[in-house]
């Protein structure tokens, strides 16, 4: 693989997160529609086959079997940010001379989201569900884990089944995911401060002690 290629690679996938669109506040609560995935996935494949021309007709001779196998990474890859998928893709083809594999383009997603400290959705949702209380006092990875997690609920993550509870939670992870992604910075909220100690009322011996302390004190 020359250097000029890889340069062209870099060029287009930069160009193509370019051209996607930017999120706007009315959308942001929600991941990016379906049709930049699979635009996505296509450059992603059209990349491979331009880079690794004959590992890709080996490993994939027909178009059918194009099609179920980039529905299956469709599938497994669209819980990352579009934009994650196509770094991910110029780190596989930069540092390896072989065709990248599913598992190899969850590792490089991992690893871009852990350049920016950001954990993976399943990771986010683990940290949060183990963090004790008070959940703003504690030791985040990142901001957004625990806003994500009190968006959720945290006795949704504490008290449902996983399979409703991470579902609850990546919804707002991706959200805010997507967010961080456009530059946008987040902070853990600080607590509310403590409010004054209110002394304990006296009782009536020591009220009467008082009294007769001023009355001596005032010679009343």
């Amino acid at each position: 693989m020359s250097k000029k290629s890889i340069s062209d690679i870099a060029d287009q996938i930069e160009s193509l997160g370019k051209s996607l669109p930017e999120p706007t506040h009315a959308s942001s609560s929600s991941q990016p529609p379906r049709e930049e995935y699979v635009e996505a996935i296509n450059q992603i494949f059209a990349l491979f086959r331009l880079n690794y021309h004959n590992q890709y007709y080996s490993a994939y001779p027909d178009a059918d079997q194009v099609k179920q196998v980039k529905k299956l990474w469709f599938e497994s890859l669209n819980k990352y940010p579009v934009r994650i998928l196509l770094q991910a893709a110029k780190s596989a083809i930069e540092k390896s001379e072989y065709l990248p594999t599913l598992s190899r383009m969850h590792e490089q997603c991992v690893a871009q989201l852990g350049e920016l400290g950001l954990p993976d959705a399943h990771s986010a949702y683990l940290q949060a569900c183990q963090a004790p209380s008070p959940k703003a006092s504690q030791s985040w990875s990142h901001p957004i884990v625990y806003l994500a997690g009190r968006d959720a609920g945290w006795f949704i993550l504490t008290n449902e089944p996983e399979a409703k509870a991470f579902k609850a939670f990546e919804q707002h992870y991706q959200k805010y995911l997507e967010r961080v992604l456009q530059g946008e910075s987040f902070e853990v909220p600080a607590l509310p401060a403590p409010e004054p100690h209110s002394p304990e009322p006296l009782g009536k011996e020591a009220q009467l002690a008082l009294l007769a302390k001023l009355k001596a004190k005032t010679q009343l």
